[in-house]
C-alpha cells in the first residue's frame, strides 16, 4: 500500500482504477477497514479513481502518534489533512458506519470546498452516536482492559457472525480472511487498541446533534442510500438527514444490512456511478 505522512502519523490507502474518472474517496468505520469497500470499488475501478484510506478507527495496522487527536472532530480533520496531501479536488465522498458520521463532520469543516458531492450509507446520525446496541463496547472502553476482554472472542470466527458481533451488520457473510483483518489488529497491537479507545472515547450525541445544522451549509448533491432492514441505523434518519441538506435524496435498499457494500454491491456500485457521472462496471440497474 502507499502511505502518506501526515502530522498526527502515517495513513496507508489504496488509490487504483481510472485516472480520467472522477474520484472516490470511501471512508470506513469503526473495526473495519478499507475491505469493507471492495465489492463497490472493484465495480467501479474501470471508470473511476477509487482511494481508499485506512483509518486509524481500530482495524488499521499502523498505530498513530500517541498524541494524535482522534475525537470526531480529529478524524475529521486527518480526512481533511489527508485529502489536502494527496491533492484531491471534486471528491466524491463515500462514508458507511462510523465513516458516515465522520463524512458529516467533513462536510461542515475545512475540506468541504474540496468535496464535490456526498453518499452516505446506513450510518451515525443526530442523536444516534452511538446507536444503542453499541453501548457495551463504548462502557467497556472506559474499563481498563475492559475493551480487550470484550473483543477477545472475536479471535473465534463463529464468534464473529453472532449478531452483536458483524453478523447483524451484513445480510450475507463477509470471507473469514476479511474479517481477520477488521476483529485481530487491535487485539494483537497495543497502539491499534490506544487508538481505538480514543476514537471510541470522543463518540457522543453532542457531537453530531451539535453538527446537524451546520448540514444546510453543504449545497453540493448528497445522495442517501439506506437499508430498510438496517438493525442498528434507523431509515428515520435517512430522510432526516435528506430533509437538512440543501440538495438531497433517498434511495432505499432491500434485502440488505448495515454493510451495503457487501449485501448488495451491485446496485450501490450503479447507484454511486450514476450520481458521480459514470456506470459501473458489472454493476445492476439502478431502478431495481
Amino acid at each position: 500500500m502507499p502511505e502518506v505522512t501526515l502530522d498526527q502519523g502515517t495513513i496507508r490507502y489504496r488509490d487504483e482504477g481510472s485516472s480520467e474518472g472522477p474520484v472516490l474517496v470511501f471512508i470506513h468505520g469503526a473495526l473495519v477497514d478499507g475491505r469493507l469497500w471492495d465489492p463497490v470499488v472493484e465495480r467501479l475501478r474501470g471508470s473511476c479513481r477509487c482511494v481508499v484510506p485506512e483509518l486509524p478507527l481500530g482495524s488499521h495496522e499502523v498505530p498513530l502518534r500517541p498524541d494524535a487527536d482522534l475525537s470526531p472532530h480529529g478524524v475529521a480533520g486527518l480526512i481533511a489533512a489527508f485529502l489536502e496531501a494527496l491533492e484531491l479536488g471534486d471528491v466524491v465522498l463515500v462514508g458507511n458506519d462510523t465513516g458516515g458520521a465522520l463524512c458529516q463532520l467533513v462536510v461542515t469543516g475545512r475540506a468541504a470546498p474540496r468535496i464535490g458531492k456526498l453518499v452516505l450509507t446506513p450510518c451515525d446520525a443526530f442523536e444516534d452516536f452511538p446507536p444503542k446496541a453499541f453501548e457495551g463496547l463504548f462502557r467497556a472502553a472506559k474499563l481498563p482492559g475492559g475493551l480487550a476482554a470484550l473483543l477477545a472472542p472475536m479471535r473465534i470466527r463463529r464468534i464473529r457472525r453472532l449478531p452483536l458481533a458483524y453478523g447483524w451488520l451484513t445480510r450475507r457473510p463477509v470471507p473469514d480472511d476479511v474479517t481477520d483483518g477488521w476483529a485481530l489488529r487491535a487485539l494483537r497491537d497495543r497502539g491499534v487498541m490506544r487508538d481505538l479507545r480514543k476514537v471510541l472515547a470522543g463518540i457522543r450525541p453532542s457531537v453530531l446533534l451539535d453538527n446537524a445544522v451546520k448540514l444546510s451549509s453543504f449545497e453540493k448533491p448528497v445522495l442517501i442510500v439506506w437499508a430498510r432492514e438496517d438493525h442498528f441505523f434507523k431509515l428515520a434518519n435517512a430522510h432526516r438527514l435528506a430533509a437538512v441538506f440543501p440538495d438531497a435524496r433517498v434511495e432505499e435498499l432491500a434485502d440488505s444490512y448495515t454493510f451495503v457494500s457487501w449485501d448488495q454491491p451491485d446496485r450501490v456500485a450503479a447507484l454511486i456511478g450514476a450520481f458521480a457521472g459514470v456506470e459501473s462496471q458489472l454493476a445492476g440497474s439502478v431502478a431495481a
